[in-house]
């Protein structure tokens, strides 16, 4: 029986990889039953029936999933924040840390639009990147109009499976264009050996760049923190993380605790005081969310 990866999923039928080969196939009625929808990026066994056509008949166990877009076994989500026009925010940067965090995904940084940056804005963006690479993050400043810009961070998709997550207007789409012209995320073509036309229905599909796959659907739609928990919060701030047993108290909060060894590293200056603060105001939105039933 085949077994390949599901790269496009689109009105009812999921278009699996098996080399070079795509096979457009249908999921069984068993799924439905067992309340389980197949996604874009699942390793899958099918059937094949007449040509390249066929039904799935078994899902292999996910390492992570997404809701927003839906998508499953992502082994990296890059950020991409702007410089400028938007202009750089830390708190909506950090915003989409703790979520790919809490999903177990290993974030990249990408800042776009340095081309538009003054000397005083560049070495503001600097100090942020010397900031981030202190928490153990991998952070590009580049612009994506610099073709040498762009060859530098296309190593970042090589044997990775890529969603690509950022505000609206950040550059996310003509970043996607410059590392693979050929694309568009206007339209999708389907795969040429299935003989079917274009469809500008949004759907999430999977493509080549660099010997690494890349969503061509914007991931984290939602930016809130409704599967976080309170407790869980600081796991998702690595250095925070890091010194968690260090506290004097278990399942220390960093908030109003005595001895708290979060916020001694805070007043030494070895975590950023902006990080601290982000922390408290999404540790305070989770703490006074509406109760879920």
């Amino acid at each position: 029986m085949p077994e390949g990866r599901i790269v496009k999923a689109l009105s009812g039928f999921y278009y699996v990889q098996v080399m070079d080969d795509i096979y457009q196939c249908k999921g069984r009625g068993v799924f439905r039953k067992r309340n389980i929808t197949p996604l874009v990026g699942d390793f899958v066994s099918f059937d094949v029936r007449e040509g390249n056509e066929g039904y799935i008949t078994e899902i292999e166990p996910r390492t992570n999933e997404l809701i927003r877009p839906p998508i499953a076994n992502i082994t990296q989500a890059i950020i991409v924040s702007s410089a400028v026009m938007p202009d750089f925010s830390t708190t909506l940067l950090d915003r989409f840390l703790v979520l790919i965090e809490a999903k177990g995904i290993e974030p990249v940084i990408f800042i776009t639009k340095t081309d538009l940056l003054t000397d005083e804005q560049q070495h503001e963006m600097i100090k942020y990147q010397k900031d981030y690479e202190a928490i153990g993050y991998r952070i590009e400043l580049f612009s994506a109009k610099e073709p040498t810009d762009i060859e530098r961070i296309k190593r970042y998709m090589n044997d990775h499976v890529t969603v690509i997550a950022g505000q609206s207007g950040v550059g996310k789409s003509t970043l996607i264009n410059s590392l693979r012209p050929e694309s568009t995320l206007k339209t999708g073509d389907i795969s040429k050996s299935l003989g079917r036309g274009k469809h500008t229905t949004r759907h999430v599909e999977l493509f080549e760049i660099n010997n690494g796959l890349v969503a061509d659907t914007p991931g984290f739609s939602a930016l809130d923190f409704e599967e976080i928990e309170a407790e869980e919060l600081s796991a998702c701030f690595p250095e925070l993380r890091e010194r968690q047993d260090l506290c004097k108290f278990r399942g220390c909060l960093h908030d109003k605790e005595p001895k708290c060894a979060v916020k001694e590293s805070v007043e030494k200056e070895e975590i950023p005081s902006y990080r601290y603060e982000h922390y408290l105001n999404f540790l305070e939105e989770i703490q006074t969310r509406k109760p879920r039933y």
